[in-house]
């Protein structure tokens, strides 16, 4: 995850090692220029924050939306960027609050929610929290949409959330057609950023071959220049360490599934 990602970087800068990640999304890990040597195979928050802002006011029409996050870095960051949007968009925010992760019991901020009266949610944080808050939404008979970041977007949020998972909306890579292979050859979804993952050891070993050395600057240079075919497409990575041409799509919960939205 982005924070742990965040800790462990000025490690790896030292040591002068090339990371990739399928799954920190932080816009600041690439955009302050702080980490040379990080890459990332996946869009950073702001990408899929402003996607689930524009979904909630374009899409479904909402007007007073609540925002919730888990008090860390990544879900603080994608409430924000889904702020941007509905700020711009003329949406009303009527409760911003953290939650604790971990915690049993989110009674407390449900009932905030039911006194804004707000028509929507979005949430930022992962998967444990969120099968308990739409779990305890549902119990306390509160209908109204919940849109949460990838770290929602997780085979265990539906086992866990049950009945309580459908109609959630969650944003997550776009599918492409390494996923599809690995549920035909194992009968099983591969979980979360697996295509993210997949696309990372290609490009880092495609550029290792490259590079023609294991040289950390080398490989940068060929993770910059040369365009790599992976599950994600054709890929190459800007300045900053941004893999160019990844984007998000809005997926829902249908059918016990999390179905991409066209």
């Amino acid at each position: 995850c982005s924070g742990a990602t965040k800790a462990a970087l000025p490690i790896y800068n030292d040591a002068k090692i090339v990371s990739i990640s399928p799954s920190a999304t932080t816009p600041e890990l690439t955009q302050k220029g702080d980490h040379p040597y990080f890459f990332r195979t996946i869009a950073s928050d702001d990408v899929s924050g402003h996607l689930a802002g524009s979904f909630a006011k374009d899409k479904l029409g909402l007007k007073k939306v609540a925002l919730l996050h888990d008090k860390g870095d990544y879900g603080r960051g994608f409430v924000n960027y889904a702020r941007e949007m509905l700020e711009k968009g003329g949406v009303q925010i009527v409760l911003e609050e953290g939650i604790t992760p971990g915690a049993v019991d989110y009674g407390a901020v449900i009932q905030k929610i039911r006194k804004a009266g707000a028509d929507g949610i979005i949430f930022g944080g992962y998967h444990p929290e969120a099968s308990k808050l739409v779990q305890q939404l549902a119990k306390k008979k509160i209908d109204i949409p919940f849109i949460g970041p990838d770290g929602v977007k997780d085979e265990q949020f539906i086992k866990a959330a049950g009945k309580n998972a459908e109609g959630v909306y969650a944003t997550g890579p776009m599918n492409i057609q390494a996923h599809e292979n690995h549920k035909k050859k194992y009968g099983t979804e591969p979980g979360a950023f697996y295509d993210n993952a997949y696309s990372a050891t290609v490009a880092l070993l495609e550029a290792i071959k490259a590079a023609g050395s294991t040289d950390s600057q080398k490989i940068m240079e060929a993770l910059r220049t040369n365009m790599v075919d992976t599950p994600l497409g054709k890929i190459k990575f800007d300045a900053k360490g941004d893999a160019e041409g990844i984007g998000f799509s809005i997926y829902e919960v249908k059918d016990g599934k999390f179905v991409e939205l066209k």
